[in-house]
């Protein structure tokens, strides 16, 4: 078995945004191509903040590493991923912001 830890940390304000995009496209496609999802969670980081994680289970490494590339690949994933972030003002935008 190997698993993944996945990490993000950010203002309270955006989380039910980043939580659409888990729950809407993420996670869907994380399944389809053969993830196993062990849970997920949010803590307080500090005042302003919250990190959320997610645990992801894999049969190998080897296995994580393929499943990643199809879906790094996967131009329609990619491309609703894009359009999330352009949605909210580019990526750069997020990621510096929130």
């Amino acid at each position: 078995m190997f698993f993944r830890r996945k990490s993000y940390i950010m203002k309270k304000e955006f989380v039910a945004t980043f939580n659409e995009l888990f729950n809407e496209i993420n996670l869907p496609n994380q399944l389809k191509n053969g993830s196993r999802f062990v849970g997920r969670w949010m803590l307080g980081a500090d005042d302003d903040k919250i990190e959320i994680f997610a645990i992801w289970e894999y049969d190998s490494y080897e296995d994580y590493v393929r499943i990643e590339s199809n879906i790094r690949n996967d131009s329609e994933h990619v491309n609703r991923v894009l359009g999330w972030y352009n949605h909210h003002g580019g990526k750069e935008f997020v990621q510096n912001t929130f």
